[in-house]
């Protein structure tokens, strides 16, 4: 192991300048050539006026090179959590400059270094030399996080107390980017300390994994618990030959199914580590071996009151306790278990994201009224929902261009700030948000958007315009209705129809509940199970009557007139 700082000094033992650094296809760049190409965009950087440079360079190995770079300019590098460009006009006070790969000279992209230059390439990096991260905070807007070298030098030291024995001369392949922490470490920074090679390559899908394998011989796969989950069921999953020394995971829970099947082909679940931006690793386990969380060598951590998981660690800026907003509980053993969070960030396949900034950033298009963000249970991934209540201009989107093409524009609004994994895949709109009377937003009552009324519809949306309500419909497969009606054909029963619309006409003028009869009844097409309907409300203040039409793929299957007494 060397010290991070000390990367960039002269070493002229033959087992330092010949340390490799990356594989490129057949190709091992080793630290001489790191040390070169280093050099070049030293001198690069030195003729520019910029002290703060946004790093969004996708490739590894020229994101290490131009980190180490500013390092030993004395220039401060600023990580965003991603290059989207509204995402990077937010953050546009915490940079001077924006360093991308097509920014990079030729010649240190591509040209060989001179190893026998490198050895005699010196540059003295402070160990308290500053780097910023960018994560989502509970607030709704990026956060910062500060750190410093010499606490990434002594995470990596860590790491290698830890697991060095275990991974040996093993390559480090990844399917995670460097511009999160996890990818950072275990990429970048752990694998340049300890004379490592970290493949060049993303690692995309076993078949692709093979070939790096055979490639590398023995490997390490650095991954999450999206693309590992994925994995088993894709072609040459449990062929790896040789086979990797370890799989890591991070970015949330992997599913204990994964883990079995990773045990099952190669004797052992994946490590999964646990930790955040500002604290670092915390803790790790083996899902084959236990579900409970292991800390760290070297990090304490014990339980507040309200169950708040607190940390005291050699990875942080300072010696005292650092309280997390991960709820906790120990076992007997001393290890413990997450029990969810006590704030509003959320992992999605990986990826941190703060859902009040979700709804910050929805209620910023015209569209949009207000926005709550839910999480959604029970699916095989992890999601989050939309309950959005529109503004007159979004409601005439809705009306004119339907449900589908309206959240499109909406997710096409967030993507200019957000990773595209951690938007929402399913949306509902209304005409209000479900608030109590306390003016509290219930996470349950936005969560119960996404499931069908007590009556059995699905409301997916609803717009008013004038007099009018516009409601699109989804009938449950599962309805209760269908049973009997018809055995081999089942069809909504007319009279759940009728139902359905006094339902809804009923919540938006309650007058309709004082219901005299029901006129003009006409059945004209069956609907289905599964079917989405478009239902309009007319209301006829004036005569007492609400007018109800349901239309099913643009021909009317239903309608009638509800007629209502208005109460003395």
């Amino acid at each position: 192991m060397i010290a991070l700082h000390d990367l960039l000094l002269v070493g002229h033992e033959a087992s330092v300048v010949n340390a490799p650094v990356c594989r490129d296809g057949a190709t091992v760049l080793d630290r001489a050539a790191f040390r070169a190409r280093v050099s070049t965009l030293v001198t690069l950087m030195q003729t520019q006026a910029a002290r703060r440079y946004a790093l969004c360079i996708d490739d590894p190995f020229d994101f290490a090179c131009a980190l180490f770079a500013l390092f030993a300019c004395g220039k401060e590098p600023v990580i965003p959590a991603n290059a989207t460009p509204g995402y990077l006009a937010d953050l546009a006070d915490a940079y001077d400059a924006v360093l991308t790969d097509a920014d990079l000279p030729h010649g240190v992209r591509d040209a060989d270094a001179d190893a026998t230059r490198a050895r005699d390439i010196s540059y003295k990096i402070d160990p308290q030399a500053p780097l910023t991260l960018y994560t989502s905070g509970s607030s709704g807007t990026p956060k910062p996080i500060r750190k410093t070298l010499a606490q990434f030098n002594a995470e990596v030291h860590t790491l290698e107390r830890q697991w060095g024995a275990l991974l040996g001369d093993a390559t480090l392949l990844a399917s995670v980017p460097h511009h999160h922490i996890y990818g950072l470490l275990f990429r970048v920074l752990w694998p340049l300390a300890a004379g490592r090679a970290f493949d060049r390559a993303m690692s995309i899908e076993p078949l692709h994994l093979q070939t790096q394998v055979e490639q590398c011989g023995a490997t390490v796969v650095v991954s999450t618990p999206a693309q590992l989950s994925r994995w088993p069921a894709l072609p040459g999953f449990a062929a790896l030959t040789p086979a990797p020394r370890a799989f890591f995971s991070s970015g949330g829970p992997l599913a204990l199914e994964a883990a079995q099947e990773y045990a099952a082909a190669y004797g052992a679940a994946p490590l999964e580590i646990y930790g955040s931006t500002e604290t670092g690793g915390i803790a790790w386990r083996r899902q084959d071996q236990t579900d409970a969380w292991q800390p760290v060598t070297g990090i304490e951590v014990r339980r507040d009151e309200d169950g708040a998981l607190n940390v005291r660690s050699p990875h942080l800026d300072h010696t005292g306790w650092h309280r997390t907003d991960d709820k906790i509980a120990f076992d007997a053993d001393g290890r413990f278990r997450l029990q969810g969070r006590l704030d509003r960030v959320l992992k999605l396949d990986g990826k941190r994201v703060s859902l009040p900034e979700l709804e910050a950033r929805l209620a910023l298009h015209p569209y949009v009224a207000q926005a709550a963000i839910v999480p959604l249970e029970g699916a095989s991934r992890d999601r989050v929902g939309a309950v959005v209540a529109l503004t007159e201009a979004g409601s005439e989107a809705l009306r004119d261009e339907g449900r589908v093409l309206l959240a499109q524009s909406l997710r096409r609004h967030l993507a200019e700030y957000f990773d595209v994994v951690v938007l929402p895949r399913h949306w509902r709109f209304r005409l209000t948000l479900p608030f109590d009377s306390r003016g509290k937003l219930p996470v349950a009552a936005v969560a119960a958007a996404f499931e069908p009324r007590t009556d059995g519809v699905e409301v997916l949306a609803v717009a008013r315009s004038a007099d009018t309500l516009h409601y699109e419909l989804r009938v449950p497969p599962t309805l209760v209705h269908f049973a009997g009606h018809f055995p081999g054909l089942p069809i909504l029963p007319g009279v759940v129809q009728v139902h359905w619309a006094m339902r809804l006409a009923a919540e938006q003028l309650p007058a309709v509940r004082a219901l005299v009869s029901v006129d003009r009844l006409k059945f004209m097409a069956p609907v289905p199970p599964g079917a989405v309907l478009n239902l309009t409300l007319a209301h006829d203040a004036a005569r007492g009557r609400v007018q109800f039409a349901y239309r099913l793929s643009g021909h009317e299957c239903a309608s009638g007139v509800l007629v209502y007494r208005e109460p003395a």
